[in-house]
């Protein structure tokens, strides 16, 4: 039987990030992706010209629709855009019999807000409890814990913060620190793990944060351990920038071919 993958989230036009990214991620690593759309962008890797959400109740029928007939193992949330999306998928997490991943995407690569601050509060309050785990990158950990965050001891202070706010596993994500890319994930017991690489210098970086989290999900769907999972996700994800294809004239996708 094959393992089952569902990604609630945007649409980038130009293929690199959001749901389009996931379904890219979740075949190369032998799973079959179901895709939710929640917004639409108008977007390349030069920018973001248009935000359009979605009508939750569309979007609550299209998760259903999927729900009652290919179930997913695993799912992951990206770009949600308003309040009453996060309010809807919140309530309909609390009954979902998988683990749910929630990559807090509050604004675009290139500076192009994602998700209204109400969402954003609602988000924090609401779906956070619902998840497995949430992927912040150092942006929005900030955000979420309501204090700077820009190196190790931050980033583990940060998961702490958003563990007693009610998240049950925290990987606070790096792409961002000097250095050497350090991401820090805080189990629901309190223990920390480090995943550690090289920073590549490229500005061929759209749809990482996607990519990652979605990696981190096809794992979690076949049965893997957190850890593990994490780890995997992450050499899958530099690999896929090292190798990026050169796309674009701006920040170009990664290479969803990676190995």
């Amino acid at each position: 039987m094959a393992f089952v993958a569902l990604t609630i989230a945007g649409s980038d036009p130009s293929g690199g990030a959001g749901l389009q990214a996931d379904l890219k991620t979740f075949h190369q690593l032998g799973l079959y992706g179901g895709a939710v759309v929640t917004l639409i962008t108008v977007q390349n890797t030069r920018g973001v010209d248009r935000v359009e959400v979605l009508n939750p109740e569309l979007v609550e029928a299209q998760i259903r629709a999927v729900l009652s007939d290919i179930p997913p193992a695993a799912a992951k949330t990206g770009a949600l855009g308003s309040r009453a999306m996060v309010e809807m998928l919140a309530e309909l997490a609390e009954e979902f019999e998988f683990p749910l991943v929630v990559d807090p995407v509050m604004i675009s690569k290139h500076g192009a807000p994602l998700i209204t601050d109400d969402a954003a509060r609602a988000l924090a309050e609401r779906l956070m409890p619902c998840a497995f785990l949430i992927t912040p990158n150092l942006h929005e950990a900030a955000a979420l814990a309501g204090f700077e965050v820009g190196d190790v001891e931050s980033m583990r202070r940060a998961a702490d913060k958003l563990a007693s706010s009610g998240a049950k596993n925290v990987l606070v994500k790096g792409g961002h620190l000097h250095g050497d890319a350090v991401d820090m994930l805080r189990l629901e017991n309190g223990e920390f793990h480090e995943f550690t690489s090289p920073r590549i210098d490229t500005p061929h970086t759209h749809g990482t944060g996607c990519t990652y989290s979605a990696a981190i999900t096809a794992e979690l769907a076949k049965g893997v351990r957190l850890e593990k999972a994490v780890e995997r996700a992450k050499r899958f994800v530099t690999e896929a920038i090292r190798t990026n294809p050169g796309l674009g004239g701006g920040s170009g996708p990664l290479n969803f071919h990676a190995q």
